[in-house]
C-alpha cells in the first residue's frame, strides 16, 4: 500500500526498493484524478512530472528525494500559470519562487497549483471562481482559507506536504479545519520572492504537513536568506533551547471566544489540562493587547497594503474580482497616510507593551479557531464569520511571532479541534518540538547550536553528493544553505576521489560568493570528522554572506597549481 503521508516512510520505502519515484507518481496521479477537482487550479501532466523525476537520477541522498508536494497558486512554479485565484490576473513565470526552487533542489516533486481564496483574502476557502475544495473531514464545512486547496491536498493524502501563505491566519485556519499541522514560520525565514503579495510587510510562506517532523524537514530545506526578497532575514547562529518545563500563557476565560461552540470550549479546557499533566506551567493572562493588535489588521492601513499589492489590476479590472474580495480590498484606497502613521504608532506601542510578556512566558497557547462553520453559514454571512475565524490568528504577524497549529482532539460532532502555539520570531523549531509533546510523540530533536559546532561544506559533502553520508552518519543536522562572502575562489582539485573542490580566500577582488551548506555537529562528531580530512584540505574559518564566521573546508595554496578554476560558476553543483 503506497502512502504519501510521511517523508520518513517515503524515504524508507525508496531505500529498501519497495517504492520507486515512477510508481509513486503513477499513484499520485491516479489519486488526484479520482478526487475533488476543486482542490487544484492547475495540475502537471504525467509527462511534466516525469521531467522532475528524471532530475533525481543518482541523487537518492537528497533530503526530500521523490516527495510530492503542492503549491498554493499565488506562489510561482516555472512554466505554470500563477492566477492567485483570479483568471484575468494570470501570468506564466519563467522562474520558480525561491522557496519552490529550494524544495525542488532538495528533491521534492511539484504536483500542481492549488485553489485559494482569491488574492489570499479570506480565511474561509469559498472565495474562488475555481470552486470550493471539499473540507477533508466534512464536505459541508468550509475548508478554511485562504490556503484551502493546499490544506485539503495534504489532508486527503494526495501529497506529503504543501505550501500556503499566511498573512492573517491562512496557514493555520485550514490546518485546524482539516486536522493538519500548519506551520507559520517567522516572517522572512522563508523567502517570498516569487509570491503574489497580499500584505508585503506581513506575508509569510507557510507549510502544511501531517506531522511536526515533516514540517520541520520542509522548513529546513526551504529556508535561507534571499537577497531578492527585501524582507528576507538571516537566521541567528544560536537557537533558543527547548524549555524542559515551558511557561505557557493562555487567555483568561473572559477573553476566550468560541462563538457558542461549547464542544470546542470543553476541548480547549481538556487540552490545557493535558499540558499541565506534562509538567508545563499554565497562567491565564489578559489577552486584550493581542486582540487590539488583531483589530488593526482589517481596521487599519494594512487593508490599503492589500490594495497596493494589486492596485493596477483592481483599478483596471475591478469586475474581475470576487464580490467579497472586491468589497474588502476596495476599501483600501480610502485610507489616508495620516491614518497609516497613527496605526503604526499604535502597533509599536503594543509591541513595546508586550516586551515584558516574553520575559515571563515561553509561548502563548490559544485555540486555532473558536468554532467550525458550514459553507451555507459563511455564504449567508461572509464577512463576520470570516472575521470570527481570525480571532486567534490576526495578531501573529503584526507582532513578529512564529506559530504552529496542531490537531488536539475531535469534538462531539466529529469536527477536529486544534490549538496554536506561538512565540517570538525564530522560535519556530522550539514550537514544533513542543507541539510534538502535546501530541504525545517526540519524532525529532533540534540541535542547540550553542552546544554544537557549525561546519560549512562546499563540495562532495553537499546534499545529494557522494560524501554527504559522512555528515549524516555522524548525526550532522542541516542548518542553512547560503554562500560565502564575495572573497573566495573555487577550484577542482586534481587526483582526488571522489572529485573534490578547493576553496581559497582572495582579497584581490577576483573572488565570488560560493555556495555552501552549514551543518551542526556535536563536538565529538566534529572532532571525528576533522580527523579524517585528507591533505591538501583542512578546516579554517570561512566568512559567510551574512558576515558570520564558521568553520569550513579550505585548501592549501600549493594544491591549486594544477587545478581547474571554477570561481565564476560560484557553486560546485554548477560544475558537476
Amino acid at each position: 500500500m503506497i502512502s504519501t503521508q510521511s517523508i520518513r516512510k517515503l524515504r524508507s520505502d525508496y531505500a529498501d526498493g519497495s517504492l520507486t519515484v515512477d510508481t509513486l507518481l503513477d499513484h499520485v496521479v491516479a489519486q488526484a484524478d479520482a478526487c475533488d477537482p476543486s482542490i487544484w487550479i492547475y495540475r502537471l501532466s504525467r509527462e511534466g512530472l516525469q521531467a522532475y523525476a528524471e532530475r533525481l537520477s543518482g541523487r537518492e541522498g537528497l533530503p526530500l528525494y521523490g516527495v510530492p508536494f503542492a503549491i498554493k497558486d499565488n506562489i510561482d512554479l516555472e512554466g505554470v500559470p500563477t492566477t492567485a485565484g483570479c483568471p484575468e490576473f494570470a501570468y506564466t513565470p519563467t522562474k520558480s519562487a525561491t522557496v519552490v526552487a529550494k524544495l525542488i533542489e532538495a528533491g521534492a516533486i511539484p504536483i500542481g497549483k492549488t485553489n485559494l481564496d482569491q488574492f489570499a483574502t479570506g480565511l474561509v476557502g469559498v472565495r474562488s471562481p475555481y470552486g470550493i475544495p471539499g473540507n477533508a473531514i466534512d464536505p459541508d464545512n468550509v475548508p478554511g482559507g485562504s490556503s484551502s486547496g493546499s490544506a485539503v491536498a495534504v489532508a486527503k493524502g494526495l501529497v506529503t506536504f504543501s505550501l500556503g501563505t499566511d498573512t492573517a491566519g491562512s496557514g493555520r485556519v485550514p490546518a485546524a479545519l482539516n486536522k493538519l499541522v500548519g506551520l507559520k514560520p517567522t516572517c522572512g525565514r522563508l523567502s517570498t520572492h516569487g509570491v503574489v503579495p497580499a500584505c508585503r510587510t506581513l506575508d509569510c510562506v507557510s507549510i502544511f504537513a501531517q506531522t511536526n517532523a515533516d514540517a520541520y524537514e520542509v522548513l529546513r530545506a526551504a529556508e535561507g536568506f534571499d537577497h531578492k526578497d527585501p524582507y528576507s532575514r538571516r537566521l541567528p547562529i544560536s537557537l533558543p533551547p527547548v524549555p524542559k518545563s515551558p511557561r505557557v500563557a493562555t487567555p483568561r476565560p473572559r477573553d476566550l471566544e468560541f462563538f457558542g461552540n461549547t464542544a470546542s470550549e470543553q476541548a480547549f479546557t481538556e487540552t490545557c489540562e493535558k499540558m499541565v499533566s506534562l509538567g508545563w506551567t499554565l497562567t491565564e493572562v489578559d489577552f486584550r493587547p493581542f486582540l487590539e493588535v488583531a483589530r488593526l489588521l482589517y481596521e487599519g492601513p494594512w487593508v490599503a497594503e492589500r490594495y497596493a499589492a494589486i492596485r493596477a489590476f483592481i483599478e483596471g479590472k475591478p469586475q474581475a474580482l470576487h464580490r467579497v474580495t472586491r468589497e474588502i480590498i476596495g476599501k483600501g484606497d480610502q485610507i489616508l497616510a495620516v491614518d497609516a502613521f497613527e496605526s503604526f504608532y499604535q502597533l509599536q506601542a503594543r509591541r513595546r507593551e508586550l516586551e515584558p510578556f516574553w520575559e515571563s512566558f515561553d509561548m502563548l497557547v490559544t485555540p486555532t479557531v473558536g468554532t467550525t462553520y458550514s459553507i451555507a453559514e459563511v455564504e449567508a454571512d461572509p464577512i463576520q464569520l470570516n472575521s470570527n475565524l481570525g480571532y486567534y490568528t490576526n495578531f501573529v504577524n503584526l507582532l513578529d511571532m512564529a506559530a504552529v497549529a496542531v490537531p488536539a482532539s475531535v469534538v462531539d460532532n466529529g469536527n477536529p479541534f486544534g490549538i496554536t502555539l506561538s512565540a517570538p520570531a525564530f522560535h519556530d523549531l522550539q514550537l514544533l518540538c513542543l507541539a510534538d509533546q502535546i501530541q504525545g510523540i517526540q519524532s525529532f530533536a533540534i540541535p542547540d547550536r550553542l552546544d554544537h559546532c557549525l561546519l560549512a561544506v562546499c563540495g562532495a559533502h553537499l546534499q545529494g553528493l557522494p560524501l554527504h553520508h559522512q555528515l549524516t552518519d555522524l548525526g550532522g543536522t542541516f542548518v542553512e544553505r547560503t554562500t560565502t562572502s564575495p572573497h573566495y575562489r573555487l577550484y577542482a582539485l586534481p587526483n582526488t576521489t571522489p572529485l573534490k573542490p578547493g576553496l581559497l580566500r582572495d582579497e584581490t577582488g577576483a573572488g565570488e560568493s560560493i555556495e555552501i551548506e552549514i551543518y551542526a555537529l556535536t563536538k565529538e562528531a566534529f572532532g571525528h570528522f576533522v580527523s579524517q580530512i585528507p591533505s591538501p584540505l583542512g578546516i579554517g574559518r570561512i566568512e559567510t554572506a551574512s558576515g558570520d564566521s564558521v568553520s569550513g573546508f579550505l585548501c592549501e595554496p600549493f594544491a591549486i597549481r594544477e587545478a581547474k578554476e571554477l570561481t565564476k560558476l560560484r557553486s560546485w553543483r554548477n560544475y558537476r
